[in-house]
């Protein structure tokens, strides 16, 4: 059935985590025996349902913004049975208020909006909680010409580029960067400092 849902999203040019990257996250997930996960960016809730497989006593709140990825997602995530563990929200992530704590907070959504989406989110991590970022390679055009690009493409390309040298200088979170799919950053939050 999740084959059913790569099918569709590959189809309609939805974008999804591509299975290296999937795959890595999930190992990424039992291995730190997280719990609890906030997704910036459901789509149509593939990555969601991959990562509430692992284990059922994971919770996943998951934000999306558009409405038919939204609807999508709802009976996408009801196909699988997982609406007691998958909490699927409309709403714009920057202007929502999330009080809720998490392990992890998985950023997948509007790439030019990364930095803002750390600086709000970060709050709501759990004590050596982990943010997750996809797609910062963005199929190979991070660090590479970009004169024969589009300006609107040129210009989003450079703003994956600044939340990486924002990750890279960041003092309150320590960032490992990688390239595996489309290059995935993982910030743990820098504790070291605390007694």
């Amino acid at each position: 059935m999740l084959d059913k849902l790569e099918q569709t999203a590959i189809k309609n040019n939805i974008p999804i985590m591509s299975k290296d990257g999937i795959n890595y996250l999930i190992n990424f997930i039992k291995e730190n025996k997280v719990k609890t996960i906030l997704e910036i960016g459901t789509a149509i809730g593939y990555s969601a349902i991959k990562m509430a497989f692992i284990d059922p006593e994971i919770k996943i709140v998951t934000i999306e913004r558009d409405q038919n990825r939204y609807n999508e997602a709802i009976v996408n995530v009801k196909e699988f049975g997982l609406e007691k563990q998958i909490d699927v929200i409309l709403a714009d992530a920057l202007e929502i208020d999330i009080t809720s704590k998490f392990d992890l907070v998985f950023i997948d959504a509007a790439k030019a909006q990364y930095i803002k989406f750390f600086e709000k989110f970060k709050h709501n991590l759990n004590k050596h909680g982990i943010i997750v970022s996809d797609n910062l390679n963005f199929h190979g055009l991070v660090n590479s010409d970009k004169t024969d690009l589009s300006r609107n493409l040129r210009n989003l390309v450079l703003k994956i580029e600044k939340y990486i040298q924002f990750l890279e200088n960041n003092i309150e979170f320590k960032t490992k960067f990688i390239n595996i799919g489309d290059g995935i950053s993982i910030s743990r939050k820098d504790d070291e400092d605390e007694n």
